[in-house]
């Protein structure tokens, strides 16, 4: 007997993928992260596929994780997903040291970050019809009554 199953975190209709150790900092991350925001998957990877960041690769085989996850582990249909959520979170700091005049160190900060992308199904809604209101009748419906005090 193992220890039982933890709950799902997310929504039946969604799914996940996390990128760790990107070797990037958050801030030019988190760049690449705000094209693909709420987007559609296919929309998304074509965005990504000609974009002219180093990182944009990293962030498009993450997102192809999360719809591989998405159609493999929960069975949903991936010409109706959508990016819901991509956000960047800090990593490890490698911490180095060059050389500066008169015998000193100068700190060099080179950051990790990672990237996690959260994929969700749409699901197809029918439109309710909306009825078109008259000038006249939006006026008469705005002013209040004579008779009611």
């Amino acid at each position: 007997m193992g220890k039982p199953s933890r709950e799902r975190s997310l929504a039946e209709n969604e799914a996940k993928a996390i990128a760790k150790n990107i070797r990037i900092s958050p801030q030019k991350l988190n760049l690449v992260a705000e094209l693909i925001r709420g987007k559609k998957v296919n929309d998304a990877m074509a965005d990504l596929e000609f974009s002219r960041k180093r990182v944009a690769q990293d962030v498009r085989k993450c997102v192809m994780s999360a719809v591989a996850n998405a159609e493999n582990n929960h069975g949903l249909d991936v010409d109706e997903l959508v990016v819901a959520e991509a956000y960047v979170g800090k990593n490890i700091v490698m911490k180095r040291f060059a050389a500066r005049g008169r015998g000193r160190g100068f700190q060099v900060l080179k950051p990790f970050s990672q990237i996690t992308v959260v994929v969700r199904q749409k699901a197809e809604e029918a439109e309710p019809a909306k009825t078109k209101k008259t000038k006249s009748a939006a006026k008469t419906a705005a002013q209040p009554k004579k008779g009611a005090a």
